[in-house]
C-alpha cells in the first residue's frame, strides 16, 4: 500500500495545471450510454474513480479507450447488458448513475444499490423518485434496483426535489434527455458540474434550459448523437491547491482554474490574509510573510462554501492567529480528519457539526492516516507547512480524486514523494 512522505517547510512557487473535474467526468461518462455514437471527453482526469467507472461501462458493453493525452473515447454502439452487479457499484456512488441512462435507452435495468460512505449516509431515494416521475416502475429486491420503462419509453414529467441534490439532479437530467416530451426539475442543484453536464447533453441533441438555476427544463429526444466535449476544470482541485499555497506560503498560478466557481472560498481566504485574484491563465494565489488570520466558514450548496473544501480549509486554520469556527451542514461524519490533524499538533474541538479550531504557532510532522478523499489531501496540506516529516498512509483515497498530486506540488518546490510499503 502506498504512502506519501512530505518534508515540510518549503514554499510553493510556480504554476499548477488544473485537471478536469472528477465529479463532472463520472456523470459525463455515464452519458455515453445514451447514444450509439462515440463520446469523446477531453481534459479527462486520470483517476482511480474514472478507471472504476470505465470498468463498469465496459461490463455493460461500452468500448472505453484512453489517450492520447487527457482524452477518453466511449462508444456504446450496442448495450451488451443492463445488469450492474454489486462488485462494480459498491465502491463508488457515481456508478449508480448508469441506472437512468440504461432505462432510458434500453427500457430496463438492474443495478446494485451503492455501498456505504465514510462521510455519512447518502440515500438514493431521490434518484428513484425522479425516475418514477418519468414513468419508470421501480422494484427493490435483495440489494438491487430493478427499473422498467413503460411501453414506448420514459415520458417527460415534473420532478420536485425536496433538497437540491447534485446526484439526483444529474441522474434526472441523464434520463430525461431520452424521455418523450418535456421534463422539469424543480429545486435543482446549481453546481458548475450541473452546467457542464447540461452543455454536453445539449451538444448531443437534447434541449436543456435553466442549468445553474433552481429550475431545469429538458426536451428529450428519441435519439442522441455523439459529441466531443471538454470536461469543466475541477473547482475542488483548484480550491485544494489554493489552500496548499495558503498553508505553505509562496506564489502560484492555478492554470485553467475558474475564478467564478469558488467566489465564497476566495472571500474567506482573503479574510484570512491570503492574496487571491483572477489572472489571464486562471487564478493566482500568494502568501509571503503575512500571518494567517482565523476565519469562520459554513458549508452550503453552491454557490456557498463547498463541503469538499472544508477539510482543506481546516488544515490552513490550524496555523491561524486566533480561533475559527467551521460548520458542516451538508454531510454528517465529515470531521474525521480532525483527530489526524491533532496528531500534527493542531488544537481542534468537534461538537456535532461544528469544529472550533484554535490556531497554533506551528505543526509538527508525524505519521497520519487518511480516512476519505478530502481528508487525505487536508493532511497533505498540513504536512507541507509542518516542521519535519509527515507520512500520510492509506493514500488510495487520494488517488480517487487527485491526478499527479505529488508531481504538481513537486514542480512548485514541495518536498513530497510517494513510497510503496
Amino acid at each position: 500500500m502506498d504512502r506519501i512522505v512530505i518534508q515540510g517547510g518549503a514554499k510553493l512557487n510556480g504554476s499548477i495545471s488544473i485537471s478536469g473535474a472528477k465529479n463532472s467526468a463520472l456523470k459525463l461518462m455515464a452519458a455515453a450510454l445514451l447514444t450509439d455514437e462515440p463520446v469523446v471527453l477531453t481534459r479527462m482526469p486520470r483517476l482511480a474513480d474514472s478507471r472504476f467507472m470505465g470498468h463498469l461501462l465496459a461490463r455493460l458493453g461500452v468500448s472505453v479507450e484512453e489517450g492520447p493525452g487527457p482524452e477518453m473515447t466511449l462508444h456504446a454502439g450496442r448495450i451488451a447488458d443492463t445488469y450492474a452487479p454489486y462488485d462494480l457499484v459498491r465502491k463508488m456512488r457515481a456508478t449508480f448513475n448508469v441506472l437512468g441512462p440504461l432505462v432510458a435507452r434500453e427500457g430496463r435495468a438492474k443495478v446494485s444499490l451503492p455501498g456505504g460512505c465514510a462521510i455519512g449516509a447518502r440515500p438514493v431515494d431521490l434518484h428513484l423518485k425522479a425516475l418514477e416521475a418519468l414513468g419508470a416502475q421501480i422494484e427493490l429486491s435483495e440489494g438491487y434496483v430493478e427499473a422498467t420503462a413503460p411501453k414506448g419509453g420514459l415520458v417527460g414529467g415534473e420532478i420536485e426535489l425536496p433538497f437540491a441534490s447534485v446526484g439526483a439532479t444529474e441522474h434526472a437530467m441523464l434520463a430525461a434527455s431520452l424521455a418523450r416530451g418535456e421534463s422539469v426539475i424543480d429545486n435543482a442543484a446549481r453546481e458548475p458540474e450541473i452546467g457542464d453536464l447540461a452543455d454536453c447533453l445539449a451538444a448531443m441533441g437534447a434541449e436543456v434550459e435553466g442549468a445553474g438555476t433552481s429550475t431545469i427544463r429538458i426536451q428529450g429526444r428519441e435519439r442522441l448523437s455523439g459529441v466531443r466535449h471538454q470536461v469543466v476544470a475541477d473547482r475542488i482541485e483548484t480550491a485544494t491547491y489554493a489552500l496548499a499555497v495558503a498553508a505553505a506560503g509562496g506564489d502560484v498560478e492555478l492554470e485553467g482554474g475558474r475564478w467564478e466557481h469558488n467566489k465564497v472560498l476566495w472571500r474567506a481566504m482573503s479574510d484570512a490574509g491570503v492574496t487571491v485574484e483572477p489572472s489571464d491563465a486562471g487564478v493566482r494565489v500568494a502568501r509571503n510573510g503575512s500571518q494567517i488570520v482565523g476565519t469562520d466558514i459554513e458549508t452550503q450548496p453552491f454557490p456557498g462554501f463547498p463541503t469538499d473544501a472544508q477539510a482543506q480549509f481546516m488544515a490552513v486554520m490550524t496555523m491561524a492567529e486566533g480561533t475559527s469556527v467551521i460548520r458542516e451542514t451538508i454531510f454528517e461524519n465529515r470531521f474525521m480528519h480532525a483527530p489526524e490533524l491533532t496528531r500534527l499538533g493542531a488544537d481542534i474541538a468537534v461538537h456535532g457539526n461544528e469544529a472550533i479550531v484554535r490556531g497554533v504557532k506551528s505543526l509538527k510532522g508525524a505519521p497520519v492516516m487518511a480516512t476519505d478523499l478530502r481528508a487525505s489531501v487536508s493532511l497533505v496540506i498540513a504536512g507541507l507547512a509542518a516542521e519535519g516529516e509527515t507520512v500520510v498512509n492509506r493514500v488510495y483515497h487520494l488517488d480517487r480524486g487527485f491526478e499527479r498530486l505529488e508531481e504538481k506540488l513537486s514542480k512548485c518546490g514541495a518536498q513530497i514523494r510517494r513510497e510503496s510499503e
